[in-house]
């Protein structure tokens, strides 16, 4: 046996490994050469030269990855593993052994005495995540999903970054969490009392690297050789909407969703020239009800995000509004004929009116009032008036279900909507529906359907004691989940999705993610169970929605990561979208789109590994609207909408959106710059959140003022900071941007010379390596884009071209389909969008070409040289453009 606290192995998983897989492990380092050693107390990193964790206890083991890795054993692609093996030298698992035999195993693994730098990403929700930063153990937070230690003692030296990393093992799986005394605790557990370990030697990883990003992507590559429960990012295809811009129903109608308003919400943005090609029907188009409804109908007065949470589905197809359509009936008489499109927010705000009356009633209650007549009989009279709107709704709604309107003979419900929406929008490709995981909120109503569905109290594992409050959890746990047997979870999903494709719908947007580990006890533990209902998801995504149509939401728990991303490539990367503080804070439409920013930004860097991250959608009318447009505009993922039926801004979306509806999407996904990994962009008062992305021709660094809000560890919820909300400096230069992150832009960090165009101010720089940085100033909740282009010598005539883009949109330089340098003096440009051609040239131009003919130009002796394009629809919206020297 070895002595306490020294590296060593573990056994492998299999004793035979493919001979040249064997080689390809064999050929890297041996695990002798492992960077981690762990000795004397003390877990050091670089041949000892840095600790990292002191007072490591004796039953805290250290095993090379390199030892414990059997190529032979992983079901990845053969490149991954000789990849993973050729880096296995700068991997450890770091686990430990329990005294006694557990279900919830936490072990203090050493002490964070500081001060070293990280950045952790921590759960502040069962179902949301968020960025921490910090120096010593102390600073840590409850259910941290992985920390990011800087170690600028070895930085060139192969190890100035360090990641631990919680993992799945067997039954268990772990996050970290604050320990007295700066203390570093890993906690496994299994969520059920009857399924127990000592053993917890592969609990965590960690991996050490030079590059912060590079590390991410290699300690993921390993954890996926080694457990075989996922796939990532690079192993599977994306939904074609990520291209597409699109409009979810959420903030237009609540759980009031209804086929006349669907349908005149696309109509206004296809009218406005901004077609949405995918549309997503949130939450309220389901058939469910509550235990005390009546069993076989919806359940009434369903209206606010909240109200549904204890309702279970009680069928498998739409709801009645939907299910009572007829073919044709919008095709022969449009909503703007008949629709009251004020509807929908008069009963929103009817229903808040009592929403807000109950709360008041509560507070006056907790004060000491005795007589609360009052509040009843508000609540009373509001009720009526609320039942008053949906009557008058559902008269307006009869019409559509009446045979008058529509084909007698034809299809009805979903089937039939979907049919006339594409018939009316054709360029409307996909259509997305909600559900919770369990199938409504509250899951599956027993006895309401063939599957095997039984109401399961939920109960909070007490990691979660620290969280923030959240009426979801309030909800769920008052009335369980209608949880359908694990062995039927594939039949669940089954007898959903098949319905929904052969209604057209192409996808699911699938949310509640993490209700699983709420009842796992009876279950074989929430590995076991999420194993079970994940397996039967993707099978069923696969099958039904061509293997790509799902957005996964409420899922940031390394749970969904590390057992459910087989099939899913697009998820959530950051909490909900608010538009307004729901706990009252008049301040919170503004801080609260900093703080998602925020989440959106660091999440991407262990999500991104596993999913394309998904920034949610945001509504265009919003105090904010120009600050999110301009976050999505370089995010590298879909850009989408939650407005209300009128509430456009038309202008904003159209910087975003191309007239096909298409968007100039960035090569990426977007990530938080060097400098601000270990800093606290929400409430330090001194840093600017930069996000850098990539272009073919060029790069892009937004920065925003996201100062004014963020977590409260005392209070455990995140709140505004109105001290902070003050405008800040930065400094931007092309090394912000990582060139290096993909092998076809890699070349552009090789430049002598930049040009950069600020978006806000309209200006065109230049800049060299060395120059010193742009220096710059934002106010809160603003923004500014800075994109960056390598500068070129044209051939034979040694003029200096930058291509820019079409500065009308956010992203400009998305719009750049092609450059070609030619020889004899010309540059050739292929641009896709309409607006003002932005380029930088030394010289001016002799003329210019736009679609082959003749085209006036502007040019100003700083170099800013501009031409005029339109959209072409017969050409797909790409204009050729020539510039002769």
């Amino acid at each position: 046996m070895a002595p306490p606290n020294e590296s060593k192995a573990t056994p492998k998983v299999a004793t035979t490994a493919t001979p040249k897989l064997a080689a390809a492990a064999k050929a890297g380092p041996s695990s002798a050469d492992s960077v981690f050693s762990l000795k004397d107390g003390e877990l050091t990193v670089g041949g000892g030269k840095a600790t990292l964790l002191s007072g490591v206890p004796g039953n805290v083991t250290l095993t090379p990855f390199a030892a414990a890795f059997d190529p032979s054993s992983s079901d990845a692609p053969r490149d991954m593993v000789k990849r993973a093996a050729a880096g296995a030298h700068r991997g450890a698992f770091l686990g430990f052994t329990a005294p006694a035999a557990a279900d919830r195993a936490p072990c203090r693994v050493g002490t964070l005495a500081g001060p070293r730098r990280f950045l952790s990403v921590f759960r502040f929700k069962t179902w949301w995540s968020t960025a921490w930063a910090g120096e010593r153990g102390r600073d840590l937070q409850m259910e941290t999903q992985w920390v990011l230690l800087e170690v600028p003692e070895l930085a060139g030296a192969g190890a100035g970054y360090v990641l631990l990393l919680p993992l799945v093992q067997g039954n268990f799986r772990s996050a970290i969490f604050p320990g007295d005394d700066d203390g570093v605790v890993i906690c496994a557990e299994s969520g059920s009392s009857a399924v127990t370990d000592t053993d917890f030697r592969r609990i965590a990883y960690v991996h050490a690297g030079d590059d912060p990003y590079k590390l991410m992507q290699e300690a993921y590559l390993a954890a996926r050789v080694h457990l075989g429960t996922f796939r990532l990012l690079q192993e599977k295809a994306l939904p074609p909407m990520v291209d597409r811009f699109g409009w979810c129903t959420w903030d237009a109608f609540y759980l009031t969703v209804d086929p006349a308003g669907v349908w005149q919400g696309i109509s206004e943005f296809a009218g406005a020239g901004v077609p949405p090609r995918f549309l997503i029907i949130d939450d309220g188009w389901q058939s469910v009800n509550r235990d005390s409804d009546p069993p076989h109908e919806d359940a009434p007065d369903l209206v606010l995000g909240g109200d549904q949470m204890t309702a279970r589905l009680y069928r498998f197809d739409e709801c009645a509004r939907f299910r009572g359509y007829r073919e044709g009936a919008l095709l022969r008489r449009s909503p703007e004929q008949f629709y009251d499109k004020a509807m929908p927010k008069a009963v929103v705000r009817k229903a808040a009116e009592i929403e807000n009356t109950g709360k008041a009633k509560k507070k006056a209650a907790q004060g000491g009032a005795t007589d609360l007549s009052s509040f009843d009989a508000k609540i009373a009279q509001l009720r009526r008036e609320l039942d008053e709107l949906l009557a008058k709704r559902d008269a307006v709604l009869a019409k559509l279900s009446d045979g008058v309107g529509g084909d007698s003979d034809g299809e009805v419900g979903l089937k039939a909507f979907l049919k006339d929406m594409r018939r009316r929008f054709p360029g409307l490709d996909d259509v997305y529906v909600w559900q919770a995981l369990c199938g409504g909120w509250g899951g599956v109503r027993p006895g309401a359907t063939p599957l095997d569905a039984r109401i399961t109290p939920a109960r909070l594992s007490p990691g979660l004691a620290g969280t923030m409050e959240d009426l979801a959890v309030d909800r769920i746990v008052e009335g369980g989940i209608g949880l359908v047997r694990p062995d039927q979870a594939g039949d669940l999903y089954e007898s959903m999705h098949s319905y929904l494709a052969g209604a057209g719908v192409t996808g699911v947007k699938v949310d509640v993610m993490h209700t699983l580990e709420y009842v796992s006890e009876e279950h074989g533990g929430r590995v076991a169970l999420a194993k079970a209902y994940y397996d039967g998801l993707s099978k069923s995504i696969a099958k039904n929605f061509a293997g790509t149509g799902i957005i996964a939401s409420m899922q940031q728990c390394n749970d969904f990561f590390f057992l459910g991303t087989r099939q899913v490539s697009m998820a959530r990367a950051g909490d909900d979208f608010w538009f307004e503080d729901p706990n009252g804070d008049p301040m919170g439409v503004y801080w609260l789109q900093g703080a998602h920013m925020v989440n959106c930004s660091y999440n991407s860097l262990w999500m991104g590994q596993f999913i394309w991250p998904d920034w949610d959608m945001f509504q265009s009318d919003h105090a904010c609207a120009a600050f999110h447009a301009a976050s999505r505009a370089i995010c590298g993922g879909p850009v989408y909408v939650s407005d209300t039926l009128g509430g456009h801004d038309f202008a904003l979306l159209k910087r975003l959106v191309f007239p096909d509806g298409t968007v100039p999407r960035c090569l990426h996904y977007a990530l938080p710059t060097r400098d601000c990994l270990f800093k606290n962009p929400l409430f330090d008062q001194q840093t600017v959140l930069k996000i850098w992305n990539l272009n073919k021709f060029g790069g892009v660094i937004g920065a925003f003022n996201c100062q004014g809000a963020g977590w409260d560890p005392a209070e455990h919820r995140v709140r505004g900071y109105s001290h902070c909300y003050k405008p800040v400096s930065g400094e931007v230069r092309p090394a912000d941007i990582e060139w290096g992150q993909r092998e076809d832009t890699a070349a552009m960090a090789n430049a002598a010379e930049y040009a950069v165009y600020r978006c806000q101010s309209e200006e065109l720089l230049l800049m060299t390596p060395k120059s010193e940085p742009i220096w710059f100033t934002v106010q809160p909740s603003s923004f500014e884009l800075f994109t960056f282009a390598p500068v070129t010598k044209v051939p034979s005539v040694g003029a200096r071209f930058a291509p820019i883009g079409l500065v009308d949109m956010l992203n400009c330089g998305g719009a750049i389909v092609d450059v070609v340098y030619e020889n004899g003096g010309a540059v050739r440009m292929k641009v896709k969008g309409a607006g003002r051609l932005l380029v930088y040239s030394d010289l001016r131009p002799k003329r210019s070409l736009v679609d082959g003919c003749e085209a006036k130009f502007e040019w100003e002796n700083g170099g800013k040289l501009m031409v005029d394009v339109t959209w072409k629809q017969e050409k797909g919206g790409v204009t050729d453009v020539v510039f002769y020297y």
